[in-house]
């Protein structure tokens, strides 16, 4: 008797602990599925992120360049003026959608006060300069050279950096910004070669990579004016550029080309204008979405990807015979933008954790709208 009752117990013990191991390793399961389902959205996010980035950006790149090279309208500052003013009514906008869905849209409050607009100005001066040059460097250098003549960006952050801010820059940092340099005119020197060369667009980039790295010196001192809020930056921004066009647009004689344009009449211009102002207003918000699901790095690194998809994609499309060399000179650009991001990125790790994301965010952030290349 006692011996059947010891092995009813002993069977008992088996069955629990079976049972017991069962659970466990079902569980174990569920959590590896659990976190094999994370790793897939995450990863399908990212991916979407990017994509959308990409879309965007290039996009928002040919659409500019199909406007400004409409020959009946010579007017490349009532174009980026008319982005100017759709960006602000975006802005009106997204704030009435943030205020009737607040757990759906974040949007800070944008309405206008006339000392913050007096503060920001210094920064919408250079910010007018930037968009401007840069539409025009795109206008007479096309898409497929726009990644070269617009290079110049981080050779002026160095240069700026130092004279204005008394930042030194290490020897691998500079060395990098010699392989832009040396990419920039080989660039150049191909572009004059094929004949193709326009020394007004290069100009144009020139002065538009050095607005870019302005606007980067002068958006910091800005800041503490919009509690350091990208979008009431850029609502402050584009509403005091919409003042400043006016006279400019009136000097230099646009208003005149825009009163005998026959297309004044047709939807399509005005909706490709608009378009184009959307996308310039959304390329703020993809940028920052790309840097919140992967890097600031990642970001950089994704879009010198796509600057190079963008170059292909001109030539191509444009059915351009381009030599060796130009390529080469792409390259080079790319590779040595790709490099200079990297070192930063290692220097920033050997800096406070906030310093370091407060130069990632306003060197990448800022410069994106006067970068589209980029």
């Amino acid at each position: 008797m006692k011996n059947s009752l010891k092995r009813i117990c002993q069977k008992i013990r088996t069955q629990l602990k079976r049972s017991s191991i069962l659970r466990m390793a079902g569980e174990e399961m569920v959590d590896r599925d659990g976190l094999e389902e994370t790793f897939l959205f995450r990863a399908a996010r990212i991916a979407a992120v990017v994509a959308l980035y990409w879309f965007v950006s290039i996009t928002m790149v040919f659409l500019n360049s199909y406007l400004l090279d409409n020959r009946d309208l010579d007017a490349p500052l009532f174009v980026t003026f008319y982005q100017c003013v759709v960006t602000v009514v975006l802005c009106w906008f997204m704030r009435l959608l943030s205020a009737a869905w607040p757990q759906l849209i974040d949007f800070p409050s944008v309405k206008f006060d006339a000392k913050t607009s007096r503060e920001v100005l210094p920064l919408s001066v250079v910010f007018i300069g930037m968009i401007t040059f840069n539409n025009l460097c795109l206008k007479y250098v096309g898409v497929a050279f726009y990644t070269v003549g617009r290079s110049l960006t981080t050779v002026f952050n160095v240069l700026l950096s130092y004279g204005i801010l008394k930042q030194t820059t290490s020897f691998n940092a500079i060395l990098c910004c010699g392989i832009i340099l040396g990419g920039f005119w080989l660039g150049v020197d191909q572009e004059g070669l094929a004949g193709s060369l326009s020394l007004s667009g290069v100009s144009f980039g020139v002065v538009a990579s050095a607005c870019v790295s302005l606007n980067a010196i002068f958006t910091k001192k800005v800041m503490p004016a919009v509690d350091g809020n990208i979008w009431k930056l850029s609502y402050y921004n584009n509403i005091n550029a919409c003042v400043l066009f006016l006279p400019l647009i009136l000097v230099f004689g646009e208003v005149g080309r825009i009163s005998n344009f026959s297309g004044l009449a047709d939807l399509e211009f005005w909706g490709m204008l608009t378009l184009g102002g959307v996308f310039g207003f959304a390329i703020g918000y993809v940028t920052g979405l790309q840097i919140k699901y992967t890097s600031p790095l990642t970001h950089n690194v994704s879009g010198t990807a796509k600057a190079c998809a963008q170059t292909v994609i001109a030539v191509v499309y444009n059915s351009y015979s381009k030599s060796p060399l130009w390529w080469t000179s792409n390259m080079l650009v790319l590779a040595g933008s790709s490099a200079y991001t990297w070192v930063k990125s290692q220097e920033m790790k050997k800096i406070p954790s906030r310093q370091s994301q407060d130069f990632a965010r306003e060197r990448l952030l800022f410069g994106e709208k006067g970068n589209t290349s980029v």
